[in-house]
């Protein structure tokens, strides 16, 4: 009878260590996983900014290269303006 009582308090206690080792285990998981999801978080804000600003650059970039186009041009005719003069 002595023998059954303490084997049913070892098994008390190894049960109780689990759950609370398990608790424990998962307070920190949980923990770890909060903190990368924060993490991921910033550097995803952080991405969407730079696309964000790469996009308005992307839309610009043509007005600019039509811009530089007609300056050019106008340097062409510049140019050959002053080859006429000077002849």
């Amino acid at each position: 009878m002595e023998s059954i009582v303490v084997s049913v308090i070892s098994a008390i206690v190894t049960i109780v260590t689990v759950i609370i080792n398990t608790k424990a285990s998962n307070k920190e998981l949980t923990h770890k996983l909060e903190t990368q999801q924060a993490v991921f978080e910033t550097k995803l804000d952080n991405l969407t900014s730079e696309v964000r600003e790469h996009n308005g650059f992307a839309r610009r970039m043509p007005v600019v290269e039509e811009q530089i186009k007609v300056i050019n041009h106008r340097i062409e005719d510049l140019e050959h303006e002053n080859q006429r003069a000077n002849s």
